[in-house]
C-alpha cells in the first residue's frame, strides 16, 4: 500500500490582478489529500457515481479495492474541513507510464480547485515511484473535461486505443 500523500490548501482572499492559478488556490477550500481507506469506498464510490464516471461495465466497489491492494496504484481522497470527501482520484502506473482514473470533484464543490489538487496529488504520487510521464483516457462523451485538463497541461496524443475484454463485458 502506498503512502498517503497529503497537500493542505491554504484559503485566501481574493485580489485583483490575480493569474487563474492564483484564483483557484484563492477559492479553494481548505483539502487534506491523503490514501482512502477501506472506510471511504462508500464515500468514494458515491462520488463517481454523482460525477458520472460510472458506466453499466464499472463496478466502482470493484476498481476501488482492486487499486487498493496493488503495490502500483492506490485511490487518493481530498477531505474538507468538514471531514466530508469532496474530491477523488484513481492513480496507477505500470512501470513505464503513470495513469489517472475516476477524477472526481463533488458537484457541489466544482469550480474550487479540487479537481486540480486532485490531479496534482496524483501526479505527485507518481513522481514518487519515479514515474515520468502521466496519461489519461476521456471517454468521447465526455467532451467537457478536456479544456480542464488541456488547462492542467494535458494534450491529446494521438494513439489508437484497443481493447479486449477478458471477462463477459461490454462498451
Amino acid at each position: 500500500m502506498a503512502t498517503p500523500t497529503i497537500r493542505l490548501g491554504q484559503p485566501s482572499g481574493w485580489k485583483p490582478g490575480m493569474t487563474k492559478h492564483e484564483q483557484d488556490d484563492a477559492a479553494a477550500p481548505r483539502l487534506l489529500i491523503r490514501s482512502a481507506t477501506e472506510a471511504d469506498e462508500a464515500h468514494v464510490s458515491a462520488l463517481w457515481r454523482a460525477s458520472n464516471l460510472v458506466t453499466s461495465y464499472n463496478d466502482p466497489s470493484r476498481d476501488f479495492h482492486f487499486a487498493r491492494a496493488k503495490e502500483g496504484s492506490d485511490v487518493l481522497v481530498g477531505v474538507d474541513v468538514d471531514h466530508a470527501i469532496v474530491g477523488s482520484v484513481m492513480v496507477g502506473h505500470d512501470g513505464h507510464r503513470g495513469w489517472i482514473y475516476y477524477l472526481a470533484s463533488a458537484p457541489t464543490h466544482r469550480n474550487q480547485g479540487i479537481g486540480r489538487s486532485m490531479v496534482e496529488a496524483a501526479e505527485q504520487w507518481l513522481r514518487n515511484k519515479g514515474v515520468a510521464k502521466v496519461m489519461l483516457l476521456v471517454r468521447e462523451t465526455n467532451t467537457q473535461v478536456v479544456e480542464f485538463y488541456t488547462h492542467l497541461g494535458f494534450e491529446p496524443a494521438p494513439r489508437v486505443v484497443m481493447q479486449k475484454w477478458l471477462e463477459e463485458g461490454d462498451d
